[in-house]
């Protein structure tokens, strides 16, 4: 191992909150330069996102209400995994639960952190298509507040690029997929 690149050891771990999405720890390290601090972590299990297409080209989305973020934002349907729960399994709920739509075919986009200079969370990406609009209504779950938009990957880039409220992980997600909705 060369010099710097030694990860750093840690001294402390405390857990100032569990809660029901996430963990928030504090943890004293001392780098390989022996410099020593103090880093905050969320500890989140990781989500699960499908950017879903339909046949006509539409990519059908949330405006989900989001306390943290004062309003709605932007979003593709997305979940938090569920302990020992497959991505792929966590996705597959959640695009029914909240749009309404089945998807027959799926495709792995990759993952990604979503903001590891505070948090462990990874985002698994995935293009759903082959979508079938279910019959029933949406079982959404009673603390969220959705509406689903559908829009052409056009109408979508250009809200990105008028700083509309898209949140990073559609962005990602919709970079990530781009090759596919051409």
């Amino acid at each position: 191992m060369s010099i710097g690149r030694e990860p750093p050891q840690l001294l402390k771990q405390k857990l100032f909150y569990k809660g029901r999405k996430f963990d928030f720890e504090v943890n004293r390290l001392r780098l390989p330069n022996k410099a020593e601090g103090d880093w905050e972590c969320v500890r989140h299990p990781g989500g699960a996102l499908a950017v879903p297409l339909t046949a006509e080209g539409q990519l059908v989305l949330t405006r989900q209400y989001r306390f943290a973020a004062s309003g709605r934002l932007l979003e593709f349907p997305a979940g938090t995994l569920e302990l020992d729960e497959d991505p792929a399994e966590t996705i597959r709920r959640e695009l029914e639960e909240e749009t309404g739509y089945r998807a027959h075919e799926w495709q792995s986009l990759g993952k990604f952190f979503l903001a590891p200079g505070y948090s462990d969370e990874v985002i698994y990406a995935f293009l759903a298509q082959n979508l079938e609009k279910l019959e029933a209504p949406p079982l959404q779950d009673e603390d969220e507040d959705i509406e689903v938009v559908l829009m052409t990957p056009q109408a979508l880039e250009s809200a990105i690029q008028q700083s509309e409220s898209v949140d990073a992980k559609t962005i990602a997600s919709f970079m990530l997929a781009r090759p596919f909705l051409i």
